[in-house]
Formats: structure tokens, C-alpha cells, sequence
């Protein structure tokens, strides 16, 4: 039962610690924290509730943090998100936040959401081994391509990447500025996934997916953990790979994870990299605790009491980030500095948009059962591409090619 007068926060497990430090920081506080899968994958479970609690006029949570880039996309339309630039948080806030950072909450100018964390790809890697088997970490992706054809043939059973995620597109196409997902308007999106910046990543990734230097089984499957965790040469992989994936999931050892940039082809002037996930904080218009609400919000995005010193994920905020990455270089876990991170935090390529359609259930429908039976990814793209648009256009979004 919802405690009279407490404000509802709605989190995913990860930032359940989030919630959990606000209230004992803020004892006088009444907070009814609740668990939900935060929207991963595109399960839509906000956007379904908030249509249910529209309809019968109350259950709205006071705030909700979604794991999505995305909410805007609805939240504005369903009458939920609260607008935030307009006196509640103040503009010198909102100037901390990294470039970018909230563009995937901005509607029209208006600000509707805070980012939590950024989610840039970098190039993570072993480091002890490398130097081990002789090799240097790639810069470009033509040198990536050949250390992994080389560690094929040298030292096979070791990766040089996974592509059996969900979210592989937004890691690797995304990064070689595939215009497979171009927001050009609120319900407008140009989709090409078959230019040139598109095949030539796709045939990168077909090689090394054949010789098996690069993983279809995905990095949080339990055959990943068991038989590959231990195998990881390089990955590349958005920030909280670090903690989430190699601290975490894999238990790898510390002193022997870096991190470098993301290969950029050859010839490349405007590096540019992709982004997994992130998420976001967004505000209920409906909240009879607007000042109670404002506070969390503001705390759980910037202070650094959470952000700077324990959240998994780069934070969005530039001053916690900063925080956060004195705190990582301190934990001795890394064997490198974490220079990559930072300067990955403002390349990641902005005409891949961040629609109401989630292009990791529409990768998990078309192209993972094509990569599963073998088949390669180049061949996939046209089947990708007419995907999208159906997406697309059932979430009334005008298609371009």
C-alpha cells in the first residue's frame, strides 16, 4: 500500500542504491521506492502503465528512472513528463550536463527528462594479455579487422569483440555512423541501412564472426560467463562494461581491464562513436510532491554522493563525472587511466536518434535469428532496413530513405 504523503520513485535493481542513499541521507524524507525491469529492451512497461493510470486517473509514480533513451518520445504526448527548464530545475544545473547529453530530452526546447548516465562505446581491453601475445590496440577499424583474422589464426578461442547482443547495432553501426535510425522530426525518421558506412562494418563484423574472433552468444548469457568471459582479448562496449560487465558479471581480475577509443576507419576527420542505453530520470506532472519530487531528481542526477562516487555509469553531469572518474581511477581496478571514457563522452554520433521504436527489439527480431542460424550480417540489412520502417510506421513515425 502507497504510504500517505510519500513520494513514489519508481527504480530498476541497479539504481535501487540510488533510492536506498537519498532516503538515508534525507531522513526526514518519505519515500515508497518500487521495482520495475526499467524498461529494458524496449518492454514499454511505463508507457503501458501510464496509459492504465491516465484512464483511472491516479497510480502515477512521483519519479521513474527508465533505462531507455527514448521516453520522451511518449511521455510528452501521454500528458506524464513534467517539464524541467521552466523554473523547477535551475539553468545553472542544467548547464553541468555534458553536450548533448539531454537532447534525448528535449522536445520542441522544452526539457522533459535528465539523463542519468552516458553510455559512449570505447575499446575495452586486456591488457597484460595484449602485451602477452605481442599485439598494440587497434585505432582504426581496418587495423581491428587484422589483429582479429591474426588472433584467428594465433591464438583461436579468444575474442576481439561480441555481436550477440541486443544492443550490437548501437555499439558497432552506430559508431561507423550508419544512418540506420536518423530522427529527423518528432515522428519523422530517415532510415538507410545499406550505405556504405553501414556494409562496410557489417562485412568487418561477417569475418570476424566466421573465424570466430568475435562472439554471436552475447556477453550476459550464461555460456558468455562460463566458456568466453575469460577469453576477452578486446570488447569493444559502452562505459559501464567496466563495472557491469568485467567487474561484475565476467569477475575478471583487477589490473588487467583499459580502456582505450573506439577504432574510427581510416581517413576518419570527426571521430565518432555509438551509445548503449544510458537512461534517464523523468518527473510526473501529476506529482503532488513537485518540490519533494525536484529534490530527488536533482540529488540522484548530480550529487555526488551517488553519482560521483557509486553509480556503475559515466554520469551525464559533468562535474560528478569527474568525481566518478577520480573514484574508478582510485579502485585499482582498471590498468589503465580512464582518458577514453571522458573524451568518448562527447563523440558519440548524433544523427543516431533516439525514437519511440526500440532498435534493440527490432535487432532481436530480425537480424539475432539470422546471425543464430549462421547467416551474415550483410545479407541481414535489407531485412533490417524494411523492419525498422514497419516499426517505425506503426509508432506513426513518416519514413524516409
Amino acid at each position: 500500500p502507497r504510504m500517505d504523503g510519500a513520494l513514489t520513485v519508481w527504480v530498476d535493481a541497479t539504481r535501487m542504491d540510488a533510492a536506498k542513499l537519498y532516503q538515508k541521507l534525507h531522513p526526514d524524507a518519505k519515500l515508497d521506492i518500487v521495482s520495475y525491469d526499467g524498461d529494458a529492451n524496449g518492454s514499454n512497461y511505463l508507457q503501458t502503465k501510464v496509459q492504465l493510470f491516465n484512464r483511472t486517473g491516479k497510480g502515477w509514480p512521483d519519479v521513474v528512472f527508465s533505462s531507455q533513451n527514448n521516453e520522451a518520445s511518449w511521455a510528452v504526448q501521454a500528458g506524464f513528463a513534467a517539464p524541467l527548464n521552466k523554473g523547477l530545475i535551475p539553468d545553472a544545473t542544467l548547464g553541468g550536463f555534458a553536450k548533448g547529453a539531454n537532447d534525448v530530452c528535449t522536445v520542441d526546447g522544452t526539457l522533459y527528462c535528465l539523463r542519468n548516465d552516458l553510455s559512449q562505446a570505447v575499446l575495452w581491453y586486456n591488457a597484460p594479455l595484449l602485451k602477452q601475445f605481442g599485439y598494440t590496440v587497434p585505432t582504426t577499424w581496418e587495423d581491428y579487422q587484422a589483429l582479429g583474422e591474426t588472433v584467428a589464426k594465433e591464438h583461436p578461442g579468444y575474442l576481439v569483440g561480441d555481436a550477440g547482443d541486443t544492443f550490437t547495432p548501437e555499439i558497432y553501426l552506430w559508431a561507423s555512423k550508419c544512418g540506420a535510425n536518423h530522427i529527423t522530426g518528432p515522428k519523422a525518421v530517415s532510415v538507410n541501412t545499406t550505405s556504405e558506412a553501414c556494409t562496410k562494418m557489417a562485412k568487418l563484423m561477417d569475418v570476424l564472426i566466421k573465424n570466430k574472433s568475435m562472439s554471436i552468444s552475447g556477453v550476459f548469457s550464461t555460456d558468455f560467463g562460463k566458456n568466453k568471459a575469460r577469453k576477452v582479448l578486446l570488447m569493444p562496449g559502452p562505459a559501464w562494461y567496466g563495472g557491469a560487465v568485467f567487474e561484475g558479471t565476467f569477475k575478471t581480475p583487477a589490473k588487467q581491464i583499459a580502456v582505450a577509443p573506439i577504432p574510427q576507419w581510416q581517413g576518419e576527420t570527426s571521430p565518432s562513436t555509438g551509445n548503449v542505453g544510458g537512461g534517464t530520470w523523468l518527473l510526473s506532472k501529476h506529482s503532488a510532491h513537485i518540490k519533494a519530487a525536484t529534490d530527488f531528481l536533482k540529488w540522484v542526477t548530480t550529487d555526488n554522493a551517488y553519482q560521483g562516487a557509486k553509480a556503475p555509469g559515466f554520469p551525464a553531469y559533468a562535474p560528478a563525472a569527474d568525481n566518478w572518474l577520480k573514484a574508478q581511477a582510485a579502485s585499482g581496478y582498471f590498468a589503465s587511466d580512464l582518458t577514453a571514457l571522458k573524451d568518448a563522452s562527447s563523440q558519440v554520433w548524433s544523427d543516431w536518434g533516439s525514437g519511440q521504436f526500440s532498435q534493440e527489439a527490432i535487432w532481436a527480431a530480425t537480424v539475432k535469428p539470422g546471425l543464430t542460424q549462421g547467416k551474415s550480417i550483410e545479407s541481414l540489412l535489407p531485412a533490417w532496413q524494411d523492419s525498422i520502417v514497419k516499426y517505425a510506421q506503426a509508432d506513426g513515425y513518416k519514413v524516409a530513405k
